[in-house]
C-alpha cells in the first residue's frame, strides 16, 4: 500500500508543495513576541482618590472592594496596598483554563460594579488590569519631549496617548510625568467674608455645580430616555459664570474669584537631556506581533517628528523590548540554515548530490509542517517556541542522516527507488523511533511542571 502511495507522484508532489507553501506563509504570519502569552491569573484593581489619606483610602475604598471580592469563587488570595490617594487590590486566582478565567473575571467586574455606590464620590472609577506575560512589562517606552513643562506638552502627550491606544495590538498606555488639567479658583478671603461666604461654602458650591448627575428618566410615548446633567465643561468662562449665593444675592463666581486653567500637582518629574518630558509606556495585547507593533510605533514617531520644528514637541523611542526577540529569531534562522547547508554538504560528499538534495528538502518539509501546526494551534513565534525548534532541529538532522545512509546502502546493493526506501525504513524505523522517544522522555517532565513555569516550558 505504501509503495502505491509513494508511486502516485502527483499526489505526493501536491502534498509536498502544500506543506511547504502553508508552512512558509504561516511562519511569516505568526505573531512575534519575546515570551509566550501566559495568563498569570493575577488581577489588579487600582482606584484613585486624589488628596485622601492612606487611612481613609483603606477604610472607604480598599475594605469595601475586598468585601465584595470575597464573593468571587476560585480566588487563591487577595492582597491590598493603601497609600495616599490610591488603593491597589491584587487578586490571585487558582489555576484556571481560559474559559473559567473569563467567567471569574465577569464575576469580579460585577462585584466591583456593585461596590461603586459605597465608594466616595471623589474617588475615580476602579480600573481593572489582567496581568499576563504580554502586559506585565511595556513593549516600548516613548518620551514626549517639549521645550517647557506647559499646557502644550500635556495636550500633545494626551493626543499622542489617544493615538497610540487606537493602534492595532496595543492593550493600554501608562504615563509617567503627566498631570491632569484642572481649573483653579483663586479667591480673596477678606472679600468672601465681606459677602458672607466662607471658603468652605464656596468650595461646596463649585463642587455641586461641577458634577455629573443622573436625574432619572423621561418617558415619551413608548420610548424612555435617561436624563443626565453634565457639569464637566473645561471652559473657565463656564465656571466663572456660575451663580454664588452671597449676602448681596446671587453673584457670578468671577466677581468673587479668578478662574484659571492649571494642572494638578506633579507626582513625578521627567526630563530628557535637560528638557521636560512625559513618558508613555506601551503595553501590547496577548498574541500581538511585537515586531509589527514596534514598526508601527517607529513609523508614527517619524511622522510626528516631521512637524517637531513647528510644534516644539519631539517623540523619542527610549526602550525597545523587541531587540531580544529579533535576535532570538535570527539565531534560529541562522542555525536552521547552517544545519541545512552542513547536511547538504556532508551528504553530497559521502552519498551523492541527489540524496543530499532530497535530504535537505525533507528537513525543510518537516520544519514547514511544524510551523503550520504551531500556527494552527494558536502558538506565537517566541523564545520558548524557538528553543524547542532549535532542539528538535538537531535531532532532525541526526535522524535524517541515519535514514538516508540506510537508503544509500540499499541502493548500493541494487535496489531502486521506492523499494530501497521501504527496505531502509523497515530497518531503521525502530531505532530512530526509539531514539526520538528517549529524547521525548527526557523532556517529558516539562509537561508536568505546575503553575506559570509549566505554562512557559510546556511548548518545548
Amino acid at each position: 500500500m505504501y509503495a502505491k502511495l509513494l508511486q502516485n507522484h502527483t499526489l505526493t508532489n501536491l502534498a509536498f508543495a502544500l506543506v511547504l507553501v502553508m508552512g512558509w506563509l504561516t511562519y511569516y504570519q505568526m505573531p512575534r513576541e519575546q515570551d509566550p502569552s501566559i495568563n498569570f491569573n493575577f488581577v489588579q484593581i487600582a482606584t484613585l482618590w486624589p488628596g485622601a489619606s492612606a487611612t481613609d483610602v483603606e477604610t472607604r475604598v480598599t475594605e469595601p472592594l475586598e468585601d465584595g471580592l470575597e464573593k468571587v469563587e476560585d480566588v487563591k488570595f487577595i492582597s491590598s496596598s493603601s497609600r495616599e490617594g490610591i488603593s491597589i487590590v491584587t487578586v490571585r486566582f487558582n489555576e484556571l483554563d481560559e474559559d473559567q478565567f473569563e467567567t471569574r473575571m465577569s464575576d469580579l467586574r460585577r462585584e466591583v460594579q456593585n461596590k461603586l455606590a459605597e465608594l466616595p464620590e471623589e474617588a475615580k472609577r476602579p480600573e481593572i488590569f489582567e496581568i499576563s506575560s504580554s502586559n506585565a512589562f511595556p513593549t516600548g517606552t516613548l518620551a514626549v519631549v517639549g521645550m517647557a513643562d506647559d499646557e502644550r506638552l500635556r495636550k500633545a502627550a494626551h493626543n499622542i496617548r489617544q493615538d497610540l491606544e487606537r493602534m492595532r495590538g496595543v492593550d493600554r498606555i501608562d504615563a509617567a510625568g503627566y498631570t491632569e488639567p484642572e481649573l483653579h479658583v483663586y479667591f480673596s478671603p477678606s472679600q468672601l467674608i465681606g459677602l458672607g461666604v466662607s471658603p468652605v461654602d464656596l468650595a461646596d458650591t463649585v463642587k455641586a455645580y461641577f458634577r455629573d448627575l443622573a436625574a432619572g428618566s423621561l418617558s415619551l410615548g413608548e420610548q424612555e430616555w435617561g436624563v443626565r446633567l453634565s457639569g464637566t465643561s473645561s471652559d473657565p468662562r463656564y465656571l466663572g459664570g456660575l451663580p454664588i449665593v452671597t449676602a448681596r444675592g446671587e453673584l457670578p463666581l468671577r466677581s468673587v474669584a479668578d478662574v484659571m486653567r492649571g494642572h494638578e500637582d506633579a507626582r513625578q518629574l521627567v526630563d530628557y537631556q535637560g528638557d521636560p518630558a512625559i513618558l508613555l509606556f506601551v503595553f501590547k495585547k496577548d498574541r500581538a506581533n511585537n515586531l509589527d507593533l514596534l514598526d508601527r510605533l517607529r513609523t508614527y514617531i517619524g511622522e510626528r517628528n516631521l512637524h517637531s520644528a513647528n510644534t516644539g514637541i519631539k517623540l523619542v523611542l527610549l526602550d525597545d523590548q523587541t531587540i531580544a526577540t529579533r535576535q532570538a529569531i535570527g539565531v534560529m534562522e541562522r542555525n536552521a540554515l547552517i544545519g541545512l547547508v552542513l547536511v547538504l554538504l556532508m551528504a553530497w560528499l559521502f552519498l551523492g548530490f541527489k540524496i543530499a538534495l532530497f535530504t535537505s528538502l525533507g528537513i525543510t518539509f518537516v520544519l514547514a509542517g511544524t510551523f503550520w501546526l504551531l500556527g494552527a494551534t494558536g502558538h506565537t513565534l517566541n523564545g520558548t517556541v524557538l528553543l524547542g525548534i532549535v532542539i528538535s532541529l538537531g535531532m532532525l538532522v541526526d535522524d535524517s542522516v541515519v535514514v538516508v545512509e540506510a537508503i544509500y546502502s540499499r541502493m548500493q546493493k541494487g535496489l531502486q527507488g521506492v523499494r530501497a526506501v521501504l527496505a531502509a525504513l523497515s530497518e531503521v524505523a525502530a531505532p530512530v523511533t526509539t531514539a526520538v522517544l528517549t529524547t521525548i522522555a527526557a523532556f517529558l517532565p516539562l509537561l508536568l511542571i505546575p503553575g506559570v513555569l509549566g505554562d512557559f516550558m510546556r511548548v518545548v
